[in-house]
This record gives C-alpha cells, structure tokens and sequence, in this order.
C-alpha cells in the first residue's frame, strides 16, 4: 500500500504564490502516475493537474493553466505543485493522488483513475 504524505499548505495573500508538496513510501514511485486534486465544502473534488510515469507530459485545469506547474523527483519519492498568482478560488483542501501505470506517457484526470491518495493539505488564499 503506497502512503502519501502533503505538505506545503498554509496561509497566502491573493497574488501569491505556494508549493506543494507530497511524499510517497514505498519503493514503486517511478511507477506511478501522479495527480493533484482538490476540493471545497459543498463541492465535488476536482482534478487540477496530472503528471505521467516518466514526467515528461503534464496536464491541468484550464482554470490554473498558465499559473501552476507540476513537477516530480523520483529519487525524492515526490511529486510538487507550484501554485503561482493564486486567487481567493484556489482556497481548497489540496489532495495528491498515485496510480500505478506501465505507460509511461498516459495522464490521468478523473479522481477513479488514482489508486491512492494522501490526507489533504489545506490552502486558503485572502482577498
């Protein structure tokens, strides 16, 4: 069973910027795919941004395009968010996610794509 691990959330000013973090266990984190969801109160968790095993393809929401990236250390075991420009919208609860995959150019968006999932950070950006 892969555990992840975030970190990196806090308190931001609109404007301003964070990175996310998320630690995996295990020995198999090359071997999976990685995607960043979150989620508010009320609403359903929402794909954000999605990274393939071998790092070279990334995808994300049209509504962080151009503001966040992603990005993965395999010899870290982790994979990262950089949110930039960030808006009273982003405030959420940030939740990273695995999916073991032998295709090494395949992202994956939907929350029933993912095998595994961390406990969530939370991200709260001020007006």
């Amino acid at each position: 069973q892969a555990q992840l691990v975030e970190s990196g959330g806090g308190l931001v000013q609109a404007g301003g910027s964070l990175r996310l973090s998320c630690a995996a266990s295990g020995h198999t984190f090359s071997s999976y795919a990685l995607g960043w969801f979150r989620q508010t109160p009320g609403k359903e968790r929402e794909f954000i941004a999605a990274i393939s095993k071998s790092g070279g393809i990334a995808d994300f929401v049209d509504s962080v395009k151009g503001r966040f990236t992603i990005s993965r250390d395999n010899a870290k075991n982790t994979v990262y968010l950089q949110m930039n420009s960030l808006k009273p919208e982003d405030t959420a609860v940030y939740y990273c996610a695995a999916r073991t995959t032998y295709s090494g150019i395949t992202i994956y968006r939907g929350i029933r794509d993912y095998d595994y999932w961390g406990q969530g950070t939370q991200v709260t950006v001020s007006s």
